[in-house]
């Protein structure tokens, strides 16, 4: 397994992104959906000017998180704000999500919530998706906002995702209440190509450097 991907989630602060630039992040996730962590277009193109500053060499790629978005809300961030990925989080159809990419050019990331039966939310068949994503992200499901509960699924569920995007030749991300605690034993279980964290490198709801650090170094050793 190759040197596994960073994806830190939930940004809002122009003080914290200007605090990880040393570190080797490989994604910064900035959240439009519902959520405490929920930006605008206008307020994520302040910040992304931030990640062409980047000291680690590559920049870290931009990564906008919607549930259920229309075309209208679409449009709205991406006039303001030119991302490179987005990360849907919903029930996005397969037909979606290829008429999103066909219309904005950007990469399509398909994230599915586990429930803790091990069952998938509301998901498609994952052969359906074929051709389509260009990354696949397990969370775990929340029945509020569909995932960000910082609660960890069952990781036996994951193998045939992972399967299926190691075929496909496309990025398998794992998420869901991980933490510089445990990030290392689910690589070590699950083998991702990425992990994506947002609360578990929080203090009272605010991202803390100190956290991200820790969780960067666990992962890329």
């Amino acid at each position: 397994m190759g040197e596994v991907a960073v994806k830190i989630c939930g940004l809002q602060s122009v003080e914290v992104l200007k605090s990880m630039v040393n570190l080797p992040v490989d994604y910064v996730g900035f959240v439009f959906a519902r959520s405490k962590r929920q930006i605008s277009g206008s307020h994520a193109a302040v910040l992304l000017p931030v990640l062409q500053t980047w000291s680690t060499g590559a920049v870290p790629q931009s990564v906008g998180v919607f549930v259920n978005p229309t075309l209208e809300e679409l449009d709205e961030v991406l006039r303001q704000a030119p991302l490179d990925i987005l990360q849907l989080h919903g029930t996005e159809s397969p037909d979606y999500c290829r008429k999103v990419k066909d219309a904005y050019g950007v990469k399509i990331f398909k994230a599915f919530s586990v429930k803790t039966d091990g069952s998938v939310h509301a998901g498609a068949a994952l052969t359906e998706y074929d051709g389509v994503l260009d990354g696949l992200l397990l969370d775990t499901y929340d029945p509020k906002y569909g995932g960000g509960s910082g609660v960890t699924f069952n990781w036996e569920a994951a193998e045939p995702f992972r399967q299926w995007a190691k075929e496909r030749g496309i990025p398998f991300f794992a998420a869901g209440g991980l933490h510089p605690g445990n990030v290392r034993t689910l690589i070590d279980t699950l083998q991702p190509d990425g992990v994506d964290v947002s609360s578990g490198v929080e203090t009272d709801g605010v991202k803390d450097i100190t956290k991200i650090t820790a969780f960067v170094e666990r992962v890329k050793g």
